[in-house]
């Protein structure tokens, strides 16, 4: 892969006509001592997304390539299609929404340059989301903390910055649900953090929803470990114990003190306890299969409808994605 580029800033897009031609050109404008290019993902946006990306391609000053999904796969495949073509020595990913100052690219990118971490982090003093999004945020956090050995300190914010051969690394995964944090924990642990300045979103409302969180969470906590399914062992060997426990208690009670142990009250609310485990064990397990079924299967990571410019013969890469037939034919 060409890497003569130093930065590549790649860019998910969903829905966000509105603010990523201004994002665009407050790229163009900083003051920044490398060479650029720009990388946009269009996600399956509902809006015009598509046709403002293309227009960016022909009319701005700096190298902007432009990826268009067949669909929307989520902010991480998205992700992984642009991180497939980057050739900057070092790659910037961040959102669409303007709520990172593009000013603090150059902050973050000398930063990487500066020191000898493989990927950075960005943090923040206060984050300008709502409640229930730095909750999910949290939680995600935890977890990560908990599956991937992820040093408490440390933010996974989507802002970061990643040296070219972590990026590499990242795109060998070919399944259908990728979590970039978690790839990256699995090639370096050598990571540091910069604080950045966190703004209020520039128009209109979070493309992140409920249901979006939760999907990420059950990534995070499914895709690179096999805790959950332990932590089910144990849970069934607690509650094998207390079934045994229970039982002496009745007997002692029964044969020793002439209690009769009252019946269906108790009995209820074992049975309820105990099936409630077991189904959760099984939904845990089920998760896992049909994650195995999907991967096995070959859902693809995403389907590309047409990059612009078309770079596809400048990546060498086995990358699991497929090209629409209405664009390339080549299916």
């Amino acid at each position: 892969m060409n890497t003569s580029i130093d930065l590549s800033i790649v860019i998910p897009v969903y829905n966000g006509a509105l603010t990523i031609g201004r994002l665009v050109d407050a790229i163009v404008n900083l003051d920044i001592d490398a060479s650029v290019e720009i990388i946009l993902i269009n996600d399956g946006s509902a809006d015009n997304s598509r046709e403002v990306c293309e227009e960016l391609t022909r009319t701005t000053p700096l190298p902007v390539t432009f990826i268009d999904h067949a669909r929307n796969y989520g902010e991480h495949n998205a992700l992984m299609s642009g991180l497939r073509i980057a050739r900057g020595n070092y790659i910037i990913t961040m959102d669409d929404d303007l709520q990172n100052p593009p000013s603090e690219v150059v902050k973050l990118y000398n930063y990487a340059a500066q020191n000898q971490f493989d990927v950075v982090y960005t943090y923040f003093e206060k984050k300008e989301h709502a409640a229930w999004r730095n909750i999910g945020s949290w939680l995600a956090n935890k977890t990560a903390n908990w599956v991937l050995d992820k040093p408490d300190d440390l933010y996974l914010s989507s802002f970061r910055c990643i040296k070219q051969f972590v990026a590499k690394e990242i795109i060998r995964y070919k399944g259908p649900f990728p979590y970039v944090d978690g790839l990256i924990f699995q090639v370096t642990k050598n990571i540091g953090k910069v604080l950045v300045e966190h703004l209020p979103r520039a128009e209109s409302a979070s493309n992140y929803t409920l249901s979006r969180l939760v999907r990420l969470w059950m990534s995070i906590l499914l895709n690179f470990s096999v805790v959950p399914l332990r932590i089910g062992t144990v849970l069934g060997l607690l509650m094998s114990a207390f079934g045994v426990i229970a039982v002496v208690y009745v007997l002692i009670d029964y044969f020793v003190f002439g209690i009769e142990t009252a019946g269906w009250a108790s009995l209820m609310i074992v049975f309820l306890l105990f099936s409630g485990v077991q189904l959760v064990v099984l939904g845990l397990a089920g998760e896992y299969i049909g994650r195995i079924y999907l991967t096995v299967n070959a859902r693809p990571q995403t389907v590309i409808r047409s990059i612009t410019p078309d770079r596809r013969s400048e990546s060498a890469t086995d990358a699991p994605t497929r090209t629409d037939r209405r664009a390339e034919n080549l299916l």
